[in-house]
C-alpha cells in the first residue's frame, strides 16, 4: 500500500489532551487515596453478590450471616458498599467486631451507599476499585448475582490462576446457583484445552457460613495471613 492511502492521523484538540491528563491525574489519586485508607484493615475478606437481593431473601441472609462471622473473627469485610448482598456483607460486618468497608461505585441506576459501612470509598473508574477488591483480600466469597458478579468472580479466577495476585480461596455460595457454570467449566473449557485440569480446583462450594469461616482460617492455618516477601512484590505489582 502507498503511503498517500494510509490514513493520515487525527489531530486532537488540545482541551481533549488537556482532558485526558487530568482524567490519568484522577485515577492516580483514586488509587492513592483508596491504599491509603485500606492500608490497615488486613486480613480481609471481599464478598460479592448481586445489588438486586432484597432484604429478607435468602441470599440476603446468606451474605449478612457469613459477613458478620468473619467479622467477628476478626476480618474486615469489603464488599461494593451499595444495596442487596453488598448491603448485607456490610450490615453483617458492621455488627461485628471487624471493620465494614463499601467501595462504591458511580453509576447510573443500582448503586446507592448502603448505611452500614465503617469506611466508605467512591470511585468513578472500575479498574480501579476492582484492584482494591483483589489487593487488600485474603479469601473472595461470592454469592448469586449478575454481570458484575462474574465480571469479579473471573477477575478473582483469572489472578490467581495467573499468579498475579497470591493464591487465596474463592468460595461460591449457594450451591444450586453455581452448578451450570461449574458443569460448564469442566465440560467445555477443561475438555476443549481452554484451560488447565487442575483450575476448575481453584474454585470452592460451600453453603453454610459456618464452613467458609473455617475453610479460610484452614488454608491460612500453615503460613498466617500475613503476605510473604514474594506475595508482597506481587500485590505491589498488581
Amino acid at each position: 500500500m502507498s503511503n498517500d492511502k494510509l490514513p493520515k492521523p487525527a489531530v486532537r484538540a488540545p482541551e481533549i489532551s488537556a482532558r485526558e491528563a487530568w482524567r490519568v491525574f484522577g485515577i492516580m489519586a483514586e488509587f492513592v487515596d483508596a491504599t491509603e485508607r485500606l492500608a490497615n484493615i488486613r486480613p480481609a475478606v471481599s464478598v460479592f453478590g448481586s445489588a438486586r437481593a432484597a432484604p429478607g431473601t435468602h441470599y440476603y441472609r446468606l451474605a449478612e450471616e457469613v459477613s458478620r462471622l468473619l467479622s467477628d473473627a476478626g476480618f474486615a469485610v469489603i464488599s461494593g458498599g451499595g444495596p442487596g448482598v453488598m448491603e448485607a456483607a456490610n450490615k453483617g460486618a458492621f455488627a461485628g467486631r471487624g471493620p465494614a468497608v463499601g467501595l462504591n461505585i458511580d453509576l447510573p441506576r443500582e448503586q446507592h451507599a448502603n448505611e452500614y459501612q465503617d469506611i466508605s470509598l467512591r470511585f468513578k473508574h472500575f479498574f480501579t476499585r476492582k484492584v482494591m477488591f483483589a489487593k487488600f483480600a485474603t479469601a473472595f466469597i461470592i454469592l448469586p448475582g449478575g454481570y458484575g458478579t462474574l465480571d469479579e468472580l473471573f477477575e478473582a479466577l483469572t489472578l490467581v490462576q495467573t499468579g498475579k495476585t497470591r493464591k487465596m480461596p474463592i468460595i461460591l455460595m449457594h450451591a444450586p446457583f453455581w452448578r451450570g457454570l461449574r458443569e460448564w467449566i469442566g465440560e467445555r473449557l477443561v475438555s476443549e484445552g481452554m484451560i488447565d485440569a487442575g483450575d476448575p480446583a481453584l474454585l470452592q462450594v460451600i453453603d453454610e457460613p459456618p464452613a467458609v469461616v473455617d475453610a479460610i482460617f484452614a488454608y491460612y492455618e500453615k503460613r498466617g495471613f500475613e503476605p510473604s516477601p514474594a506475595e508482597r512484590e506481587v500485590l505491589l505489582n498488581l
